[in-house]
């Protein structure tokens, strides 16, 4: 049981990264589309912090942080290497998809091991004050929190260092007061998103649960 919360939760992090550098547009402004996959991470470290306490919730933690690192190497190994006449993907097409971005890569491991941490810690806080009740109260408060210093720290890492890296760029034109306006409108829509589904996965948390109840030996 858990070999496969471990592997849905390392499978929603690479996934995040991959699909993390395309932006789209809604009705409140451009979001990443890797917010979709991550609030699984969360809900999953919820649950095995839970039943398998902090070890097992560190374990997790660690073990999707060196997968992705994998996950990031082999991709690069790949790029660099050079490609046949009759490859499918020109060398400048497949490092466009799958090269994959150093800066977002770094700011992307560095949010997310601060906010899986401090997720795990305060989970762990809320159900030793509340002698294990409230449920809803341990996770959803702990999503909430650790999802908050993610948003902010890869955003903040991330599009300082672009813009500092690339001048050139739609952020590096601007003045620093537009640039941190830019940022932190972009941090307030991802993490109103995430909020709204951390809200909305607690009957899931609360489902996911009782199935694991069932299956866990008393």
């Amino acid at each position: 049981l858990f070999v496969y919360l471990c592997a849905i939760f390392v499978s929603c992090l690479l996934l995040g990264d991959v699909i993390g550098g395309k932006t789209v547009t809604i009705p409140l402004g451009p979001i990443s589309v890797g917010i979709l996959p991550f609030p699984v991470t969360f809900l999953l470290t919820d649950i095995v912090n839970d039943f398998y306490g902090r070890r097992g919730a560190r374990f997790l933690t660690l073990l999707g942080f060196f997968m992705a690192m994998l996950a990031w190497m082999i991709p690069q190994l790949s790029t660099w290497l050079t490609p046949d006449k009759s490859t499918y993907f020109t060398r400048e097409e497949f490092a466009k998809i799958f090269g994959g971005s150093a800066q977002l890569f770094v700011a992307s491991m560095i949010a997310y091991l601060i906010g899986q941490f401090l997720d795990i810690n305060v989970f762990q806080f809320w159900k030793a004050l509340t002698q294990s009740r409230h449920l809803w109260l341990r996770a959803t408060g702990s999503t909430i929190l650790g999802q908050l210093v993610d948003t902010v720290t890869i955003n903040v890492i991330f599009w300082t260092w672009t813009a500092g890296a690339d001048p050139s760029s739609f952020l590096g034109k601007m003045s620093a007061g537009e640039r941190w306006s830019w940022i932190f409108l972009k941090i307030f829509r991802e993490y109103g998103i995430k909020v709204v589904v951390a809200i909305a996965l607690t009957p899931v948390v609360y489902a996911l649960r009782q199935c694991l109840v069932k299956q866990i030996p008393q």
